[in-house]
């Protein structure tokens, strides 16, 4: 009797453990996943894993990828493809050599690009991704006969100066980390857009070689900008948004100040006379003047008729980016008022932006 009732425990037990014990694990594992601290551990393993590790759990998988979707991650601008990251100078490289410690190190690539590799001298590293960095290394410990057979892994420790700095008319001016080449789009992004008075050209500087030319970008806010999506900007270079060209109008109209000029950049003077709201009642519309500053700090001053172009007879002169239109009160001011006053008044004068 004793036997057989602890043959009926046993099964019992096993019977226990095959009923309510497995859903009771299986509900444990997922609360284990869904906790914050479990999740930054489960991580913190999967990060791991990809520097070292050779082979994972597929429960282990699954808990990582549920805490990568919690975690936090630094805003910056990633490639793709790490694999197809080129190295250039001032990136530190992890050189492991397959049972020689005395090669295995962290090395700096020097300003030209090179790797100082003992009894090996420099080796040109420049522009090669890590794997074939590792297979140049193999056949210069071969070719030196260090080693009969090298095995070589490569890694990028550290890259080094890898942002893109944006200056100019942008909501954000600074630094923007890309590790890798970025779209232009990606990139503005990051730096919030442009500013209201932005121009529609978008300057980017190479800064790595001088030789290559300067990329003119066009960007509008009515158009498609698909050029934006197909220019990619490398980390090290410089992206200028200059200001957009801005006309003056000045004297006896009802909002006197700055304009920026259209998305093409053109503006004539009946379109800069209807942007400032009109002449007031006093103004001397006979009187009108344009006032242009040359690159070679000439001045130009253009006389015309208001009534004339408003009548059809005179067709409205077409403004350029820093020309200043002036409307006179009365004939004497108009006669008195000369360039140079008129000029040093649009230097305090306000800037508008048409919505």
């Amino acid at each position: 009797m004793g036997t057989m009732w602890r043959n009926t425990t046993v099964k019992n037990r096993l019977n226990l453990s095959r009923g309510s014990l497995l859903p009771a694990a299986i509900a444990f594992l997922v609360a284990a996943m869904a906790t914050p601290g479990q999740s930054q551990t489960s991580s913190t393993s999967l990060t791991g894993a990809g520097a070292g590790a050779s082979s994972s759990s597929a429960g282990a998988g699954s808990a990582g990828k549920s805490a990568t979707l919690v975690q936090g991650t630094i805003p910056s601008v990633l490639p793709k493809d790490f694999a197809q990251l080129r190295i250039e100078p001032g990136d530190l490289l992890s050189v492991s050599v397959y049972d020689t410690p005395e090669l295995t190190d962290a090395y700096r690539v020097d300003p030209a690009g090179d790797l100082t590799l003992p009894l090996c001298g420099k080796v040109k590293v420049q522009g090669l991704t890590a794997p074939e960095a590792a297979r140049l290394l193999e056949t210069t410990l071969k070719d030196a006969q260090v080693l009969n057979r090298p095995q070589v892994n490569v890694d990028v420790q550290q890259y080094a100066g890898q942002y893109v700095t944006v200056l100019g008319e942008v909501a954000s001016p600074g630094r923007v980390t890309a590790i890798g080449p970025t779209k232009l789009s990606e990139i503005l992004a990051q730096v919030g857009g442009l500013t209201p008075i932005a121009g529609t050209h978008i300057k980017i500087r190479h800064a790595t070689d001088d030789s290559e030319p300067e990329i003119d970008a066009h960007y509008s806010r009515s158009e498609s900008n698909q050029q934006t999506d197909s220019i990619l900007v490398r980390p090290g270079d410089t992206l200028l948004v200059p200001r957009a060209g801005i006309v003056y109008v000045l004297g006896a109209v009802n909002r006197p100040g700055g304009y920026v000029m259209q998305e093409d950049g053109k503006l004539n003077v009946a379109e800069a006379l209807a942007l400032s709201g009109g002449t007031v009642l006093q103004a001397q519309t006979g009187g009108l003047r344009v006032i242009r500053r040359n690159p070679d700090g000439t001045v130009l001053d253009f006389a015309l008729s208001y009534d004339g172009i408003a009548k059809g007879s005179q067709t409205p002169l077409e403004l350029q980016a820093q020309d200043i239109v002036y409307v006179p009160i009365s004939k004497v001011k108009a006669i008195l008022s000369d360039a140079t006053s008129i000029i040093s008044t649009a230097t305090s004068a306000a800037i508008y932006t048409v919505r």
